[in-house]
């Protein structure tokens, strides 16, 4: 398994991956968390994906596997900015504003969500593979981009999983427990900084 990235000019020179990726966005988030966001019969999109928008994706024997979207906290389109800032001022009712960190605006910070990856890896190691490969591409984006810091609003779950793998992450705020799937999310933040890099300077 591999990770490419790309925005939506460049949507052409991967055939459906981006469309597979809303189609896995779909399946997870929707059918199996209940979240109540915009979607139809197959895929979830929403204002976030944006020209603005960034995404990796990773691919196994030509087809998508996971992915995640990454944008700058200083972008701005319409009337939203990112995920984790408009949250923080009440635009989003499902996220408690009171567990939001602020709203930051930095081209050197960019926020990380809709990260899912496909039931069809059911192996964990494999899971784990699929993760960093998601990470990975995300650091690529970011440090191309001329910024050093990643943030996302996740389970505390993945905060774990993460950090098993080796990245530096820390909590920012204080966790919350969602209303349709139970589970606890909180937000983090972590040094664009590859595996590949953190394994060399130790």
């Amino acid at each position: 398994m591999h990770y490419v990235t790309f925005g939506l000019p460049q949507l052409h020179e991967y055939g459906p991956a981006f469309f597979d990726y809303l189609k896995l966005r779909k399946q997870f988030f929707v059918d199996q968390l209940n979240w109540p966001i915009v979607h139809n019969r197959n895929v979830e999109m929403d204002e976030y994906d944006n020209p603005e928008t960034q995404y990796s994706l990773v691919l196994k024997e030509g087809k998508v596997i996971g992915g995640a979207r990454c944008i700058a906290t200083n972008t701005k389109w319409g009337n939203q900015t990112y995920m984790v800032a408009d949250a923080f001022q009440g635009q989003m009712s499902d996220i408690p504003c009171q567990n939001m960190p602020g709203a930051k605006v930095s081209p050197h910070v960019w926020e990380c969500s809709r990260l899912v990856i496909s039931d069809d890896l059911t192996d964990r190691a494999e899971r784990m593979e699929c993760l960093h490969e998601i990470i990975e591409g995300c650091i690529n984006i970011t440090n191309r981009n001329g910024a050093g810091e990643l943030m996302a609003l996740s389970s505390v779950a993945m905060l774990r999983a993460l950090r098993q793998l080796g990245y530096g992450v820390q909590r920012l705020a204080d966790p919350y427990r969602d209303r349709d799937d139970g589970r606890l999310y909180c937000v983090m933040s972590m040094p664009a900084v590859s595996t590949q890099q953190l394994i060399a300077a130790e």
